[in-house]
């Protein structure tokens, strides 16, 4: 009798982890929250800058582009209240390019 409550409480303990880790899971993968790419970006351009890898035109025209997904992402958001698969599509797509010219313009 005790064998077998100690498996039960053993196989519950187990299942209860496993339905906590499963939501830390779902952002182990390469998606990143868009808010989190945009902040990791700005600060990507700012220690560009300070390292003077970064010149006033490339600032200006890097901000820009953030400023363009910014106003994107607000109306998207403020479109319906939420935003969708193919909006968010087309957010990392823009995060992508924009990532792509930082890493040109910091390594040129």
């Amino acid at each position: 009798m005790l064998r077998r409550s100690t498996s039960i409480v053993l196989a519950s303990a187990l299942t209860a982890l496993i339905l906590l880790t499963i939501p830390t899971l779902s952002f182990a993968g390469p998606y990143q929250p868009v808010g989190w790419r945009m902040r990791n970006q700005q600060g990507r351009i700012y220690q560009g800058v300070r390292q003077g890898q970064i010149g006033p035109r490339e600032y200006r025209h890097l901000e820009r582009q953030e400023g363009r997904i910014a106003l994107e992402r607000y109306r998207f958001r403020h479109n319906d209240g939420h935003i969708g698969p193919r909006e968010r599509a087309r957010l990392q797509h823009d995060l992508n390019h924009t990532s792509r010219n930082i890493y040109r313009d910091r390594h040129n």
